[in-house]
């Protein structure tokens, strides 16, 4: 099956990680794949072409833009694909619906939506995939037929037998408690709230990876709370299992997430993991059984939960051994990628 994927996206975030771990499963899954995306995150666009995926860089741009819908044309007439897959609303604008004129056998655009995105944006979109239910309720009660609409988790990309990294090499003791929070630096994730937790948590230590436009902020935040001693903020990495492998517990601490694929990452590595009730989590994840969830924005509720899981190893045992078989049973790249192939070969039918 022919699959051109479409992201426009930024150079660093949840979602672009996303897609390219999907285009790389649907890749080994045996589908032909071919991606039309910005090029701005260069290490990415790597990954897609080491694995033999033909990537083709467009601008994406605004209201004025109209060579990228042009130049996706192009791309759509001479790859002849089955589906194309976009994500997120600028993707899904900018793509255009098959037209008899265009004399090639019709595909269907199919949008995965990771959030309650403004339709309007979606008016070429002929299926939905979303990521969580809600956003499939989201869809029905905004008038989306529900058999144009499939709900198929996000899975999480694991490296097996990942050797941790070094806490010597980012100057953390190798005894005390670590934290580890990955994500992109926005206000939606409220790193902030971690920060303000951790003044409350002495004897844990945190590395903030991610980047984004409240990096400046968040360094000067930790600074004026007295942490640079126990904090790192390590930029983007794609070191994922490695990261995972050397710190204690996972924290997510999101304002806003529809989803949020961190918290399966943790599962799938085998991390105790203390989150929010963002839209996302809350949905998955349960309370005292798999995870400790917290109240959003609430500081001190979530140094609580920090203080309390650092000290009680068996309760960090429990979480992680439960996490990791929810995520065996409904988060694994397998049953991703067959659920998605399912869903294109029934819609093509």
């Amino acid at each position: 099956m022919k699959i051109l994927q479409v992201m426009a996206g930024a150079a660093h975030g949840g979602a672009e990680t996303a897609f390219a771990d999907m285009c790389l499963a649907l890749n080994d899954a045996g589908a032909t794949i071919e991606v039309a995306t910005r090029p701005d995150s260069p290490p990415r666009l790597k990954r897609l072409e080491q694995a033999g995926i033909k990537v083709h860089t467009l601008r994406f741009g605004g209201i004025f833009d109209f060579t990228t819908t042009a130049r996706l044309g192009q791309i759509i007439r001479g790859f002849q694909p089955a589906i194309v897959q976009t994500w997120m609303s600028r993707a899904s604008w900018k793509t255009p619906r098959w037209q008899p004129g265009m004399k090639i056998p019709r595909y269907l655009v199919v949008s995965r939506l990771g959030g309650y995105y403004d339709l309007r944006y979606f008016r070429q979109t002929d299926y939905f995939t979303t990521i969580t239910p809600d956003i499939a309720r989201y869809l029905t009660d905004s008038g989306i037929a529900a058999d144009r609409i499939r709900h198929i988790n996000n899975f999480a990309e694991t490296e097996s037998n990942a050797a941790p990294v070094s806490r010597a090499a980012l100057g953390t003791p190798a005894d005390a408690p670590l934290l580890l929070f990955l994500g992109r630096l926005h206000r939606a994730k409220a790193v902030d709230t971690l920060l303000r937790a951790m003044t409350q948590a002495p004897g844990a230590w945190l590395w903030i990876v991610g980047e984004g436009p409240e990096r400046a902020a968040l360094t000067a935040l930790c600074h004026d709370l007295g942490l640079d001693g126990r904090v790192r903020f390590l930029g983007w990495r794609d070191d994922r299992a490695a990261l995972f492998q050397a710190a204690d517990i996972c924290v997510f601490p999101s304002r806003y997430e529809p989803f949020g694929t961190v918290f399966v990452q943790a599962w799938a590595q085998k991390r105790p993991l203390i989150t929010t009730a963002a839209d996302g989590p809350r949905q998955y994840v349960r309370d005292g059984e798999d995870g400790l969830v917290v109240p959003v924005d609430d500081a001190q509720a979530l140094a609580a939960a920090i203080t309390g899981l650092t000290a009680d190893r068996t309760l960090q045992v429990r979480l992680a051994d439960r996490g990791y078989q929810r995520y065996l049973a409904e988060f694994t790249k397998e049953n991703t990628v067959k659920s998605y192939l399912n869903f294109y070969e029934e819609i093509l039918k």
